[in-house]
């Protein structure tokens, strides 16, 4: 316990503290605001956008662009990423929001309605949009705990089981999941909110039921939109080295929009949906409602995973290419106090988004001082600009969020290039794609996690195994199936077991040994105990004379001796000890019983154990009980190329013994093969 310890404690969980004081002005500041500035006007239009994911009003977009950025200075350990909204986390988030809050839940007589027209059932929006930001703040809170504890408690490795091939199916179902989402809004079509298994189908076939009531003001706003971002897009990707900004198209986009709209009057004229109001100033914090947790637990875990997942991995990226490292649990830490914090200010979850942290890091951003002058942009839009993005339309938002997931589309090219690679990464893609589609993103999520780690399981199950045999003049064993010119010693088997050994494929182990051998050691035992026992008969009867050499006919009585085997066997009757009947016999040679017993042509058989690195309970009794049925056949059974782990966990289950004793283990094949 000493003050530089301290300090070092204090660094890890305040990383600004290790950056900040090494921060080279001259060099960085200019690129920072530049990148800053850049950054802050994309987040804010993305702020606005993603909020119609979440289905709150857009205005609380523009706080959760704003807020956790904050808090991220201190605490992140990445210098180049961008928090704030993400698509695919704010579309989980706008699920749990939808199945808790739905229109349904909120219908008021429309002849009470103030400043209506129309009598019948009208939605009271007010209400509604209150609930739904106190869900989206509440669920950010609860993922902001979650991700402290699996901060805290050091399990930032549970990311790991996110593979690559499942952030990729489930990221392009979620994009489509997106898709149909704004598909609605830049039509301008009103559906009912579907939630759960099948939910997206539901949309789709009700968008396209109501697609007559297009507004076309809403539709062409929309597709120009697309269009413009996507191409000026591809111009930034193929010119970057020549553009030193890309081209902020979304920000010119949207200002552009907002002029058209204001200048045309288009909500009057052509009824378009606009974003109507944007609330100035800021909010005062509130708690959460507490009593909510018990309905968004389930969700909330899989949201506090996936928004981790997704800024380590982008995080990971640009660490890599420049050369730093970031701490996982210090990450879940950061996030975690991040959307506690954001949650009191009406916010919903915040991790990082892809294009908007390509952005920061492109226009030459170095360090989260680029991060907080975004923020500081946002502030002014929050403060000062709202009013002016009121007459927007909201067609043009969800522009803005399609022409952002070309990236995550794209990816569907990655599937046929893993199928080459490796076939069950390529399932683990597509299942996950269309379990996430399908059954929704977060049982999607966890279905594909189960099937990832069910092929890991089978793989496990059913590992490779073979025969293995000597190449000729040196000490090195191939399998024989793979090999020509490798012969397997005479009398010695060897089988090779690429796996662990546990509970689950120690009846794998023990197949594999009878197809490596040619024969069944308890069936061949039992065998030979029935022929025993009928040789004994036959030589009380006075037809078989027993000798030192082995078993002998008398001389003179025909072929009484040869009784049938065509008793039934009675495993129970079989187990009598060997010790009764001291007889003699050459196994491998003709018998005078008809009892078909098979032939041992080993006397010893080699386990390579160098691919096993551990055994459970149930597999080391199992292996002793294989070395007993082998050794009561004469065949002795020896273990090589172990490694040195296996002798302290076969020591700590008294596997050692009289009969099976340290000296039956080899550092190589060859040794064994030498010894025997």
């Amino acid at each position: 316990c000493s003050r530089k310890r301290a300090f070092q404690i204090t660094k890890s969980f305040l990383p600004i503290l290790e950056w900040l004081p090494n921060y080279r002005v001259k060099e960085w500041l200019i690129s920072d605001v530049i990148s800053g500035v850049s950054t802050g006007l994309v987040a804010t239009l993305q702020g606005l956008a993603y909020a119609l994911l979440v289905a709150v009003p857009v205005g609380y977009g523009l706080y959760s662009a704003f807020f956790p950025i904050l808090t991220y200075f201190f605490l992140g350990t990445s210098r180049h990423i961008s928090v704030g909204p993400f698509p695919v986390v704010s579309l989980m988030v706008g699920s749990v929001v939808l199945s808790m809050a739905p229109d349904d839940n909120f219908l008021i007589d429309g002849s009470n309605a103030t400043g209506t027209n129309g009598t019948g059932t009208l939605i009271d929006i007010e209400s509604r949009d209150a609930q739904r930001v106190l869900i989206a703040s509440t669920l950010t809170f609860l993922v902001g705990i979650l991700q402290v504890i699996f901060g805290v408690l050091q399990i930032g490795f549970i990311v790991r089981y996110l593979a690559d091939p499942l952030v990729g199916g489930f990221t392009t179902a979620a994009a489509f999941q997106v898709l149909v989402s704004q598909l609605k809004i830049v039509l301008n079509v009103s559906t009912k909110n579907y939630n759960g298994v099948l939910s997206i189908i539901y949309t789709l076939i009700e968008t396209f039921e109501k697609i007559g009531t297009t507004n076309t003001a809403d539709l062409i706003a929309g597709l120009l939109t697309i269009f413009v971002c996507m191409v000026v897009k591809e111009i930034n990707d193929r010119f970057k080295h020549r553009i030193p900004i890309p081209i902020p198209i979304e920000v010119i986009v949207t200002i552009v929009a907002t002029g058209i709209s204001y200048a045309a009057d288009l909500e009057k004229k052509y009824n378009a949906g606009i974003v109507k109001s944007i609330p100035r100033g800021f909010l005062p914090p509130e708690p959460p409602d507490v009593s909510l947790f018990s309905q968004m637990i389930a969700a909330s875990f899989s949201i506090a995973i996936v928004a981790y997942a997704i800024a380590v991995s982008v995080g990971k990226v640009y660490a890599t290419k420049y050369d730093y490292a970031i701490d996982g649990n210090q990450e879940f830490i950061a996030f975690g106090l991040s959307n506690i914090f954001s949650g009191a200010f009406s916010c919903f979850v915040a991790t990082t988004a892809l294009s908007r942290t390509a952005v920061q890091e492109s226009t030459g951003g170095k360090t989260q001082v680029a991060g907080i002058i975004s923020a500081g942009i946002v502030l002014i839009s929050i403060v000062a600009l709202g009013k002016l993005l009121e007459p927007l339309q909201k067609s043009v938002l969800a522009a803005v969020v399609i022409a952002n997931l070309k990236g995550m589309f794209m990816q569907v090219f990655d599937v046929p290039r893993l199928w080459r690679q490796n076939k069950v990464d390529a399932m683990i893609w597509v299942f996950t794609c269309v379990a996430s589609i399908i059954l929704g993103l977060d049982l999607g999520l966890l279905a594909g996690l189960l099937f990832g780690l069910l092929t890991v399981v089978l793989r496990v199950q059913f590992p490779s195994w073979g025969g293995f045999g000597n190449i000729p003049g040196t000490d090195i064993y191939k399998k024989v199936k793979d090999y020509k010119n490798v012969i397997e010693p005479e009398g010695v088997k060897i089988l090779k077991f690429s796996s662990p050994i546990f509970y689950a494929n120690i009846d794998g182990l023990k197949s594999s040994l009878k197809s490596t051998v040619g024969f069944d050691a308890v069936k061949v035992y039992n065998k030979r105990l029935k022929a025993l026992r009928k040789i004994q008969k036959l030589i009380k009867k006075g037809k078989l004379k027993a000798t030192k050499n082995g078993i002998i006919s008398e001389p003179g009585i025909n072929n009484e001796a040869f009784e049938t085997d065509e008793e039934p066997e009675d495993n129970e009757d079989l187990q009598v000890p060997t010790k009764e009947v001291e007889i003699q016999v050459d196994w491998n040679s003709e018998l005078p019983v008809k009892v078909n017993i098979p032939k041992v042509p080993i006397h010893s058989l080699i386990l390579d154990f160098g691919a096993v690195t551990f055994l459970d309970i149930v597999a080391v009794r199992s292996i002793k009980t294989i070395i007993r049925e082998f050794e009561r056949i004469d065949v002795r059974v020896y273990f090589a190329s172990y490694q040195d782990n296996l002798i302290s966990q076969l020591e700590r289950t008294d596997f050692f013994d009289d009969i099976v004793r340290k000296d039956i283990f080899f550092l190589t094949v060859h040794d064994a093969v030498l010894y025997i």
